[in-house]
């Protein structure tokens, strides 16, 4: 199968692609744009594999994805280029909607025209958009997000999402275009960007900086390794329904205080210091909408898709804090594009 990636040197995409060109085989190309939060070093396992190639490029710019589509001739796309970390959504919101809203829209127009021009193609085709639990909004302390909970997004980072995904179901409906929607919980792993709870958690930890821990702590996520995400997105591409939607997580519910708490306890096991870490917590001003809980309930994958989350949250957390610690050659350069300053205040006022 051939299949374009657009986004794969970020988090999730770094790790899709080194599942589907490495332990996949898929003939794949790679279509990013390198924003801050971006590294080429994520992609070291494949970059030299026969069946891998990159791109640099814009999902908003038109010619240079129809360009993409023209050269590779992809069988399937999986959509990942996003922004987004909500507090710099909140700083900024321009962004989210050039990239998460006019993106989707480029992205759609130009795999409509693609397929418009193969109709024989459509019946193998894919188009799989990924998207956030996050659009649905804060639950209570019970209940879980599925494929059928209400959009009630909060920040302007998963209200773009939500624009994304209302756009794809539009072009599936209107078009006829082979889409699939993918709302996950929250991803954790290797090679995440450490402006993110738990690897900036890790990185102040080792250098005995401050841990912030937004309001009480007590805000709830539920938590997804990467690489059960990306073994998902596989099961998607091969055996997901068109004009689906299918809710990813980890069934590993956890407070912010909780996680951090738990990644002081394995960074004094495996590097003591001179105090416990969880005396560097300080818990901070809240950011604005922050929700309080999300939660989600996987079983249509589980039970469509055979797939399941293989990494418990205890272990991966573990080998996640194992990792940074052993790979100072790939997040110390990252550290000068964010060396950890808060972000993510209200704004006042009127528009930037």
């Amino acid at each position: 199968m051939r299949v374009l990636v657009t986004g794969g040197a970020g988090f999730i995409g770094s790790a899709v692609c080194r599942q589907l060109a490495g332990e996949a085989g898929y003939e794949l190309l790679n279509f990013d744009k390198l924003t801050y939060a971006a590294s080429l070093e994520s992609l070291a396992p494949v970059r030299s594999l026969p069946n891998y190639r990159f791109v640099r490029g814009d999902v908003a710019d038109a010619a240079a994805l129809a360009a993409a589509f023209e050269a590779f001739e992809p069988q399937s796309v999986l959509h990942l280029a996003a922004e987004t970390h909500v507090d710099r959504s909140i700083d900024g919101a321009r962004p989210f909607i050039e990239t998460n809203v006019l993106g989707v829209f480029t992205l759609l127009e130009t795999a409509s025209a693609y397929l418009h021009a193969r109709p024989g193609l459509a019946p193998e085709f894919r188009l799989v958009h990924l998207s956030t639990d996050e659009v649905f909004g804060s639950l209570g302390a019970t209940g879980r997000f599925d494929e059928g909970s209400p959009y009630r997004p909060s920040s302007p980072y998963s209200a773009s999402k939500a624009a994304g995904d209302h756009l794809v179901r539009a072009w599936a409906q209107t078009y006829g275009l082979p889409a699939i929607v993918v709302n996950c919980s929250n991803n954790y792993g290797p090679y995440q960007f450490p402006e993110k709870l738990i690897p900036l958690t890790i990185l102040n930890g080792l250098e005995g900086l401050e841990l912030p821990v937004y309001g009480q702590g007590s805000n709830v996520r539920d938590w997804l390794h990467v690489e059960d995400h990306a073994r998902a997105l596989q099961a998607v591409l091969e055996r997901g329904r068109v004009g689906e939607t299918y809710a990813l997580g980890g069934d590993s519910e956890r407070s912010n205080l909780e996680v951090v708490e738990a990644v002081c306890a394995l960074l004094d096991a495996a590097a003591p210091a001179d105090q416990p870490r969880r005396r560097l917590i300080r818990l901070v001003e809240d950011r604005p909408a922050h929700d309080q809980r999300y939660a989600v309930d996987a079983a249509k994958a589980m039970r469509e898709l055979g797939w399941r989350p293989q990494i418990p949250f205890e272990a991966g957390l573990e080998r996640t804090v194992h990792w940074y610690r052993g790979r100072q050659d790939w997040w110390r350069p990252l550290r000068q594009r964010y060396a950890g300053e808060r972000l993510g205040r209200a704004r006042t006022g009127a528009a930037p």
